[in-house]
């Protein structure tokens, strides 16, 4: 195994993506692993051409529908054979029913598809969403002791403020306030790296746009997608990009390549 092409993507929808050309985009792509979040569908409920994309194995966590229906979602596309697939939970303890976690095991890492909570609805929503982020630094930390560890999905906060256009607007909106953003810097204190900002140190790269506000024609937007690696690999990854002229959802997709040889 030498370069690894991993792509992660929240696709607002992923039968709303197909419609818009996903199974295309990954062909063209061509990624070892694609990592998609907020799919809002059970498998048996994907077109067959998605079920069954050439060359990839598709894993999926749909919200338990006892939760909501239509609600969160992930999924990963691998044409790497995993060892193990780990669903939904997080030790012995911690057990997602939203379907936001879903983890794949190789030889020598393990990827992490999150889609964190958005926080926004109550005061309870907001606790959730910082116990969540506790409990997957927690998990994740003890992880990278044992194995090389890459994080991706929507983690819902903006961590500096040339992570989205209008940061004095947002000081005290969801999404950039000081202890969600603290989650994100503890992540970094535990050994993990953005990967994103190894390449690129300058504002105005965004992942998420208001759809409502039609943002994305003016790039106002936020970076809230992200990759991050055990620092022990960080040295290998030899790109990281922002894909802001692929459509389809109100993220753009975004990815890495490592040398993982």
């Amino acid at each position: 195994m030498s370069l690894l092409k991993i792509i992660s993507w929240n696709v607002n929808g992923i039968r709303a993506a197909h419609k818009k050309g996903l199974v295309d985009f990954i062909k063209k792509e061509n990624p070892d692993i694609i990592c998609l979040q907020e799919t809002k569908a059970f498998e048996e409920q994907l077109p067959s051409d998605l079920r069954n994309i050439e060359g990839y194995e598709l894993f999926i966590n749909p919200a338990d529908p006892e939760i909501k229906k239509g609600y969160s979602g992930v999924a990963i596309y691998t044409k790497l054979k995993p060892n193990k697939e780990v669903k939904n939970k997080l030790g012995s303890k911690f057990s997602d029913r939203e379907g936001r976690i879903l983890s794949l095991e190789f030889d020598d890492f393990t990827i992490f598809n999150v889609y964190f909570p958005n926080g926004g609805k109550s005061e309870e929503h907001f606790q959730y969403k910082l116990s969540f982020y506790d409990e997957i630094i927690k998990h994740l930390s003890k992880l990278k002791s044992k194995t090389n560890v890459i994080l991706c999905g929507d983690m819902n906060i903006a961590h500096e403020a040339i992570d989205l256009a209008r940061p004095k607007e947002n000081e005290k909106s969801i999404g950039f306030l000081p202890e969600e953003r603290d989650k994100i810097t503890e992540f970094l204190n535990k050994g993990f790296i953005d990967t994103f900002r190894m390449f690129v140190k300058e504002g105005g790269h965004y992942s998420w746009w208001d759809m409502k506000t039609r943002s994305r024609e003016k790039n106002v937007g936020w970076r809230i997608d992200y990759f991050f690696v055990n620092s022990e690999i960080a040295g290998n990854i030899k790109k990281a990009d922002i894909l802001t002229d692929v459509m389809g959802s109100d993220h753009c997709p975004i990815l890495i390549e490592w040398d993982n040889k």
